[in-house]
């Protein structure tokens, strides 16, 4: 365990032992976040009428009641459905920009990257707001076309910095051999370019999937009725009342998000390999 300690942390020589106060911290930090996560899963198997921790008695009530619920059920298929539009619409749009911005030289480049990640330089609910009277003049309030395009605007920036990263990493000049073989560019973006980033552009669709299903602020503004999303209804049942079952279905969400994390993960060690 001492020998650890005195054996450096990275290419400048620096002990582990020099940083054991940057371990600590780090360890704080990811308890402080992670605390909250850990304390609502066994909230969610509570026999309690309210969310209590720790739970005096274990049940599946709250699991039975959400499933059976046609409420609860229409509004995970309408977010389920949003994030998966939101992956369709975002993925290509994102992947096109980037591959664009990577092979431009003109001069605005730089600027036209800034303005398409905007849309997480600025708060969520400026763009809530915005999009809401937009929304009002179009006539799309509370429609499944609304939300997927301001869920889209949420995650094209994630797509185009992902993205983008795989492309400056990758070789044009396969490309453009190619293309001098007699591909057009089209099919040597398909044929050579897309094979080789895939596993990035995969990464990508997944975390605009996430960014659609786990996004709320956008939601309580442009989202209702029929087309209300299970974010929305959680924060609104939250507000209303304390309905044990929202512990049930954070526990649903933390697994599907999780899941979906450690597939990118997954994806990323498999291209690195």
């Amino acid at each position: 365990m001492l020998n650890w300690f005195k054996k450096p942390a990275s290419e400048t020589q620096i002990t582990h032992g020099a940083r054991l106060w940057l371990y600590l911290l780090a360890g704080i930090i990811m308890l402080l976040l992670v605390l909250p996560t850990v304390i609502v899963i066994p909230m969610s198997f509570s026999e309690s009428q309210y969310l209590e921790f720790p739970p005096r008695e274990w049940s599946l009530r709250w699991y039975e009641f959400y499933f059976g619920s046609e409420a609860w059920m229409s509004a995970t298929r309408t977010s389920l459905l949003a994030g998966f539009l939101t992956m369709l619409v975002a993925t290509p749009i994102g992947t096109m920009a980037a591959y664009g911005l990577a092979t431009s030289t003109h001069a605005l480049v730089r600027f036209v990257f800034l303005l398409m990640i905007t849309p997480i330089m600025i708060p969520v609910i400026l763009i809530a707001i915005g999009a809401f009277y937009v929304y009002v003049q179009l006539g799309i309030v509370n429609t499944m076309l609304g939300l997927v395009v301001a869920h889209t605007i949420l995650a094209l920036p994630l797509v185009l910095i992902v993205v983008s990263a795989a492309l400056k990493s990758f070789d044009m000049s396969q490309e453009r051999a190619a293309r001098s073989l007699g591909a057009s560019r089209l099919q040597a973006f398909f044929l050579v370019t897309l094979p080789q980033i895939r596993f990035s552009v995969i990464t990508a669709a997944l975390l605009a999937f996430l960014t659609s299903f786990d996004e709320v602020i956008v939601a309580m503004f442009v989202s209702g009725g029929d087309n209300a999303t299970l974010t929305r209804n959680m924060f609104n049942a939250l507000r209303d009342q304390i309905d044990p079952t929202i512990a049930s279905i954070s526990t649903i969400m933390i697994l599907v998000s999780t899941s979906l994390l450690l597939l990118t993960q997954f994806l990323g060690r498999k291209k690195n390999k």
